[in-house]
Parts: C-alpha cells; structure tokens; sequence
C-alpha cells in the first residue's frame, strides 16, 4: 500500500449506545416498515450518566384523522426505545433532551401506486432560475399535550377541499432529540402511520423492504440520520419530487436505480454527464458508484432490492407494473419519444426501440418472464450470464483425504456433478474449455510459509486433476497429489477445490452469449500426524459477504468461498508473480503488494478513504490486469471525478461507515486478534515483514501515527502486545472504539 507521510487519521474512544427507532401500532391504521432501527452514537459519558438521560428515541402513532374541512391531526407518543418505554418529554424539561419532531402527510391518489404529499414548497435552482415543486414537511402547526410523552399534533396544512376520504394516507414523523448536553450525540427516529380517513384497511405502496437495504447498507437513513427506512423515504421521494438544479427526477424508483447503476449508467459511462444531484446546500454525486451484487453487475434485481421472499404485498410490482420511468432510468440512453438510442460510444443513434408516448403498452411486450433468457421479457433481460436457465450447474463435493502424513502425498476422493445430479467426466472439462483444480495449504493454525517441495506458489501448491482424476460415470472421483506433505507437518491441513465449465447459450442465434460457471468451493481438513483435526479460525461469515454481493465470485467464476479464498491469499503472499507483466509499465515497477486475505479486504472496504487521503491500494492480478480499488476504482470517464471504493454501511444518513466491523465479521471476532499469528509479507507497507494485527489494523487506519504506535507496542523478544487494550472486553476493544465512529 503506497501511503504518503503527511497521511494522518484521528481515532478516539467510544461507548456505543444503542438508539432505537422504530413504529407501533396502535389503536386503527398500521404501520409500515420492518420494524425498529438503530442508531449508533458516540459517547464518553459515564454509565451512571447513561442511566439517567436514557439516550433512546422512538416515535410511534396512536391514531390520525382527517376531519370533513381538511385538518389533518395525529395523536403520538415518544419513548426513550427501552424495554420499559420511558415517556419522553418534548420540550426536554421533565425528561432529559428536547425532542424535536417534524411531520409529513401524504396520500395514494385514487388509480395510481404512488404518495402525493399535501405538503409542497417551490424549490429554486442554485442558478438559471429554474423551479421544481418538492414534497416538504408541515411547518405552523399546533401541538396539544395529552400527557407526557403523549401528544396531538395538528397540521397546519389542509387536505384539499373535496378530499377522497376513501384513500389511503400515511402519516411520517421523523426527529430528533438533542443529547449534546451529556456528550451524547444526537439522536434520531422516524416511523409511518397508514390509515383511511373514512375507515377501513389502508392498501399503502409496499415495494422494497428495509432488510434487504439494511444487508447492504446497515441502516437505511438519509439526510444526517433522521430519516430512517423507506416507508418513510417514498413520502417524499415519489413522482412529484424534482431537482430543479440538474432536472433530475427525485423519485425513488428512479432515483435509486441511477444511484446504484452510477458509473454502469449509459450516460456516465459514454461521457454524455455525470449522475448528481443537488440538495441540502451541496451536490451528491453517484457516477462512481459500482454496484456490489454479483460484483458490478446491476442486473440481478431480485437477489438484491426487488427480493421475492421480503413479505412486501407488492414486492412483484417491478414485473407487472414496467414504465418509462421505472425502465429508462437505469436504461438511460433510451429516448422514448423517438426510440432513438444516444450516449453510446461512436455516436450511433439507430432506433432500437419503437417510440412510447406514455407506459401503456410497456407490459405487453416486456411481460414478466418469457421462454428464454435474454429475451424482451423483465427476468431475462436482466439475467446475469451465468445463472441463466440453460447452464447445467457445477457442484463439488469433498469426501475424504487419505494418506497426507508427514512426506506423503495425500489422495482426494470427490465427486463433480451437475444440477440435475448427473456426473461430470473430466474429458467435459477439457471439451469445454474447463478447469478443475485441487489446493492444499496448512496447517489450520496459521496458513501461509509452508514450502510444498518444489512448488513457487508461497504457502500453497495448486494442481489441476482433470488430466489424473480417476472418475466413475457417476461423478466420484479420486486423485492423488504429486506434491507431499512437507516431513515436518504438524497438525491439521486443508484441501480446497476449485473449478469452471465454458457455454454458449442460445447458439446458432442472434441472442447467443458464451460465459463461464463455476462451482462453489468446498474444502476439507484432513490430519497429517494424527491430532485430532482442527479447522481454521472462523472470522467472517459467507452469508454477510453475500448480503451486500448477493453472489460474490471472483478470478473469473473460480472463487467464491471465504474458506477456500485464504489458503492462497495468505500471510506470505503477494502480487510478486503477476507484477512483472503489468498493463500498466509504472506499476510494474513499483514493490509488491501484499494479498493476506485481512490486509485486502480492509484494504478494499476502505478504498474511497485510501484515495480522499492520497494513497492506495493497487494489485496486479492475472493477465497483469491493474486492479485499482482507491482513486480509480470505478470504470468512469476521465472527466469524471473517481471515489475508489465506498463502503455502502450508512452511519448518521452516510454510507462509508467503514468502522461498521459486524457487516462481515461474525461470532466477535473483531475482537480475537490475530496475535502470534504468522507476519505478513507486505513489500509496499511502511515496515516488511508486518506482524499480523498490525497488518490487519493498518490497512484501515493507514496513517503513519498507527503504524508508529503499532511498532512502539511490538517486541522483537516478545511480539504484539495489541491484546492489552484492544481484545475482546478490554477498555479499547475493536467493538468499543469502531461502533459509532
């Protein structure tokens, strides 16, 4: 990692104090959303200090009404979010922290899907003039006191006269309770309130729910934190919202797609402009933004926002109800009037498309799902390559090891077989431009610097077993290694399988795509000395990889298990054998980049904080392909500015919350440092070899202060002394000084 000197990061310690806001129902009406949120805030306050302010926030509804002249009222309550729910005083006098409330009302027009706010401010261009009306909160109305912690706020807008009052309305609070006083912070929570004024069961908008943002984003929240989860977002964020500066749409079904399409946006990508918007004093720009499912692929829709099993009442809406809107804001180099397509690279505007003049005959041919993938129905057009129907499947499974004692080579008996359960011979693979390999590493205790005879590959050895694999037609197979265990093994080893089939898909047709799959990559532990057998260290969990990936592969489809990933990128290894070749002449000469699997990842999660402070963190990969993941993360043109990459986990309304240990650490281990454990091998770190929770600390707080503190800390006679303060319960626990920062 090139850090410059004058790189300096202040951390400072913290006391995570949990904030919850969420929704109740009460009495008529329901509420929206999945449940309660929560917010993090820094504190050093003492616990008796804690005890007394009670630093929760809930807002929920008792009841709301629309009387027959258009007052719109709404009885709630506000908690301190605790088990015993602590009435909270607003005006912060009998209860600690004024409380400050602000409120939306809004409606479901009668034959449409999407609110109408009541309440509308004209917004005016930050130059040109130009207006857009946007949905706003209420401001002048009165609040009644029921009781403390109970109150009747009445709108000072009104519904219109002649109102439906057969349709659904929400009602949104969101707020704040200032804390600053007892060096808390500020709290925040929002919660919705659906109701038919004339009675009746609301039928609210229930597209996407917050789950599925939260596995990605950890807290879905906006505008400094206040507003928290979507029910509350689509209040405002629906079609009569605009951005009277840029003239782009502020309605989330298009705002959210362009926002996660960024730099894979038609008009981004060509050059045609950048994708911003302006608001609350300043412009937020997304053209950097690379989509993590599937990495960088925005196709899978249903694996990630527009998921099936969320419990939404429409969550199948993005298949029955396509529009312009909906469609072209992702597909943005589409002019519906004229069918035309712009912004492509050489200028081409041939119609692909016929002209559409409103969204009425969109469902007609883009039905749900069609015959075949790639076609003009909604699932396959947005089919990623290698989970298209049609691709037989590739599983593994590892049976047992025998031999692999000490200066012997072990023998591997596996099975390789389709979806459909059949085996695959190994002459498949090589008919179909396929690889099948087999990686041994060890021990479990620590891998990495382990010499396997003659290989070059550092603490590891690969080979591929379709040419030697003895196989029965039902798929099992046995295969014996060339390389041996080395004579002083001790302990348990580890075998991990890999592999990759090649097919074209609808050939012979116009549609026809090639792409490779891979199976999912199983290992196993085996004992080379007879101890009883010891898997490695568990430290992060596949399923939150997911959670933000959906599908997270890598090296062209071979892999894709955090299991597997480690025996290669281990302690001792580095981009040495690749950066000799590099595309790019500069990089090639410039030292080595460590690979341990702790240093990359930090290192790649932290990469918009690498390139803000003028550093980096670059790997040359096969082919000598420069794999850029700071300043020139995102595939945009030149001229547009690049961010590297931005941690999606949200903390206070902004993603980067790169502190957020639990989004992929699992069981605390955030907290079990890696002390003791081998040193690793890291030619563009400030010192060579880095001791193990150095390296792995280091490659989120880069600066040189760290690094000299991590050193001053470490004994050539004794080693790190990390777990002092910052294990597991210590006064600086990775937990305690992370949360909240």
């Amino acid at each position: 990692m090139q850090i410059p000197s004058s790189v300096f990061v202040v951390t400072a310690k913290s006391v995570a104090l949990l904030v919850v806001a969420g929704s109740v129902l009460m009495l008529s009406g329901q509420k929206t959303g999945s449940g309660p949120a929560i917010h993090l805030v820094n504190s050093s306050a003492a616990q008796a200090t804690v005890e007394y302010v009670n630093p929760g926030l809930v807002f929920s509804v008792v009841s709301a009404k629309i009387a027959s002249d258009g007052t719109i009222s709404v009885d709630y309550k506000i908690t301190d979010g605790a088990a015993t729910g602590l009435p909270l005083d607003i005006n912060g006098v009998v209860t600690p922290g004024a409380v400050s409330p602000k409120f939306l009302a809004a409606y479901i027009p009668a034959g449409q899907q999407q609110y109408s706010s009541y309440i509308t401010d004209i917004a005016t261009a930050v130059s040109g003039g130009a207006t857009a009306t946007q949905p706003t909160s209420d401001t002048g109305g009165t609040t009644t006191t029921v009781a403390t912690g109970e109150y009747i706020y009445t709108f000072a807008t009104k519904a219109p006269s002649g109102y439906n009052s057969t349709l659904t309305n929400r009602i949104g609070i969101y707020g704040s309770r200032n804390l600053t006083e007892w060096d808390m912070g500020t709290a925040y929570a929002s919660t919705t309130f659906d109701f038919v004024p004339a009675g009746g069961t609301p039928t609210p908008r229930d597209v996407v729910r917050d789950p599925d943002c939260n596995s990605c984003h950890s807290l879905i929240s906006f505008h400094g934190g206040s507003r928290v989860g979507t029910a509350l977002c689509i209040m405002c964020h629906q079609p009569q919202n605009s951005d009277p500066t840029t003239g782009e749409s502020l309605d989330m079904k298009v705002m959210i797609h362009k926002v996660h399409m960024g730099s894979a946006l038609p008009s981004v990508k060509y050059g045609a402009l950048p994708y911003q918007i302006y608001g609350h004093g300043g412009y937020s720009a997304f053209s950097s933004v690379v989509y993590p499912a599937n990495p960088g692929d925005p196709r899978n829709c249903a694996g990630s926002c527009h998921n099936p099993k969320n419990g939404a009442a429409q969550t199948n809406a993005w298949l029955t109800s396509p529009s312009r809107a909906a469609c072209g804001s992702c597909h943005d180099d589409l002019n519906f009037a004229t069918g035309e397509i712009s912004y492509t690279s050489g200028g081409d505007t041939t119609p692909t498309h016929l002209p559409q003049i409103d969204d009425t005959q969109c469902a007609g041919c883009h039905i749900p799902q069609g015959e075949l993938p790639f076609d003009a129905s909604i699932i396959g057009a947005h089919v990623v390559d290698d989970e298209a129907p049609g691709v037989p499947g590739l599983n593994f499974t590892l049976t047992k090891v025998t031999g692999g004692t000490p200066g012997t080579a072990p023998t591997v008996t596996f099975t390789v077989t389709n979806n459909a359960g059949a085996g695959i011979p190994m002459s498949y693979f090589t008919a179909n431009s396929g690889s099948l390999s087999l990686t041994m590493a060890g021990p479990t205790t620590d891998y990495g610097y382990t010499v396997f005879g003659a290989a070059t590959t550092p603490g590891y050895v690969t080979e591929s077993v379709t040419s030697a694999a003895q196989c029965a037609t039902t798929g099992t197979c046995t295969y014996t290694f060339t390389h041996t265990v080395p004579a002083n093994a001790k302990g348990t080893y580890t075998i991990g399988i890999e592999g990759r089939l090649s097919i074209t898909l609808l050939p012979g047709t116009t549609q026809a795509v090639t792409t490779t799959y891979g199976g999912t990559n199983q290992i196993i532990n085996f004992s080379v000395d007879g101890t009883p057998v010891k898997p490695r260290r568990t430290v992060v969990a596949m399923a939150n990889c997911q959670g933000c990936h959906t599908y997270l592969e890598v090296h062209g489809n071979l892999r894709n298990n955090v299991t597997y990933c480690v025996l290669c990128h281990n302690p001792s290894n580095t981009d040495a054998s690749t950066r000799p070749s590099a595309v790019v002449p500069a990089d090639a000469a410039l030292p080595n980049q460590g690979v341990n699997f702790a240093l990359l990842i930090h290192s790649i999660h932290t990469g918009n904080k690498l390139g803000v402070a003028g550093s980096d963190y670059v790997v040359v990969g096969f082919g000598g392909s420069i794999n850029d993941f700071g300043a020139a993360f995102a595939p945009v043109p030149a001229a547009i500015p690049n961010t590297g990459v931005l941690y999606p986990a949200m903390l206070n309304g902004t993603v980067g919350d790169t502190a957020n240990c639990t989004m992929c650490h699992t069981g605390g281990s955030q907290d079990v440092l890696p002390v003791g454990l081998n040193n690793v091998t890291d030619p563009s770190a400030l010192i060579n070899p880095v001791p193990a929770t150095t390296s792995a600390c280091t490659a989120c707080h880069f600066d040189v202060p760290t690094m000299a503190h991590a050193v001053l800390n470490t004994s050539a006679q004794f080693g790190e002394s990390c777990t002092v303060c910052h294990a597991a319960g210590a006064a600086y626990d990775a937990t305690t000084v992370h949360i909240g920062q």
